[in-house]
């Protein structure tokens, strides 16, 4: 067996149905009294519903969640939690939310109690992404990591297919990097190809009965088990791209991961065939196919927007998001050369197949 370094990260998840009906006790095992329950505008009326039942322990609600975490939205964000004398956060939601109780964390050291309501499956991870003045950074702080996620499949039952669909390959992405990340090791590869494979299977299977228990189930299990891959190793070339996309563009975050992953994922096969091989495997394939083409028909069989065009992307766009994605680049099995990542691109931005 190859030498690796493991690096666990040290959150308490419960997960199951009606798990939600937990938080109250969740939040007194944290010596919590007072908490500030985030959200984005439209999921307002859950996290009130969240305060209702959190009762004497809610410090209040704020709904200014919104995608990539403005700098601003988090300025206001931490001013709101002192001026309501708050001592932790519950973010009920999905990456913008949970992205945003991290901003709070970064800065407060104020704890996190996760509900996530998507796949996003950030809540597993200390990495947090801030955007100002059309950049987004990122990086990774343990006092951002949510010292406790509550899983309940409940939550998304009523999460459009649409959105289900691409936050669940938004999660995938995280699974399928983490096969080729540079630290990547045996611990992580396992949990990584479970949740391709349990993503993969749960999938298609709400598209069609978005109310299957089951499926639900699955696909919050291989979320989970996805954002812990990310929280274990680094991240690589699609990742990059993806902050750029959304930071510089605002593109929506969800819509982006699903329509660049096959193309990533393909530039990257003949790199690391055995972790792409692997995805492959764990998508129902055979381990001769190029994991690329299987996620690009996954796509498709989801009904999700497979060209950046469709997403709101300008091709005249294009040569900046390159650039910027070639500055800095984080580590990739292939090297991050910019014509490659331009074509790339412009693929991406036309839908076509990845090639």
């Amino acid at each position: 067996m190859d030498s690796f370094v493991w690096q666990g990260t040290p959150s308490r998840v419960v997960f199951g149905w009606g798990a939600l009906a937990q938080l109250p006790d969740e939040i007194g095992r944290l010596g919590a009294r007072r908490a500030l329950v985030l959200s984005t505008p439209d999921q307002r009326a859950l996290a009130e519903h969240v305060a209702d039942a959190l009762g004497a322990r809610a410090a209040g609600v704020h709904a200014q969640a919104v995608m990539h975490v403005p700098v601003e939205v988090a300025h206001a964000a931490r001013d709101a939690a002192v001026a309501l004398d708050a001592d932790c956060c519950v973010a009920v939601g999905g990456g913008s939310t949970i992205g945003l109780g991290k901003a709070i964390a970064l800065t407060s050291s104020l704890p996190i109690v996760a509900v996530p309501t998507t796949y996003a499956g950030s809540e597993m991870t200390p990495i947090y992404g801030l955007t100002e003045g059309r950049l987004k950074r990122t990086g990774r702080d343990a006092r951002v990591l949510p010292r406790t996620v509550i899983y309940d499949p409940a939550l998304t039952v009523s999460l459009p297919v649409a959105i289900s669909a691409a936050s669940g390959v938004n999660a995938m992405a995280h699974a399928v990097e983490a096969l080729y990340a540079e630290d990547a090791n045996s611990i992580v590869s396992l949990m990584a190809q479970e949740s391709i494979r349990a993503l993969g299977e749960a999938l298609p299977v709400l598209v069609h009965t978005p109310a299957d228990r089951t499926a639900r189930s699955r696909a919050l299990y291989g979320a989970w088990l996805a954002g812990s891959c990310l929280g274990a190793v680094g991240m690589a070339l699609h990742h990059k791209l993806c902050h750029t996309l959304g930071g510089t563009f605002n593109l929506p975050h969800a819509q982006t991961h699903a329509a660049m992953l096959p193309h990533t994922a393909h530039y990257n096969h003949a790199a690391a065939p055995e972790a792409l091989a692997a995805v492959a495997r764990a998508l129902g394939g055979e381990q001769a196919q190029d994991a690329g083409a299987l996620l690009f028909a996954l796509n498709r069989a989801l009904g999700l927007p497979i060209a950046l065009d469709d997403i709101g992307m300008v091709e005249a766009g294009l040569d900046e998001a390159a650039a910027l994605a070639c500055e800095n680049p984080y580590a990739n099995p292939r090297p991050v050369e910019r014509q490659a990542i331009r074509a790339l691109l412009q693929r991406a931005w036309e839908g076509a197949a990845p090639a």
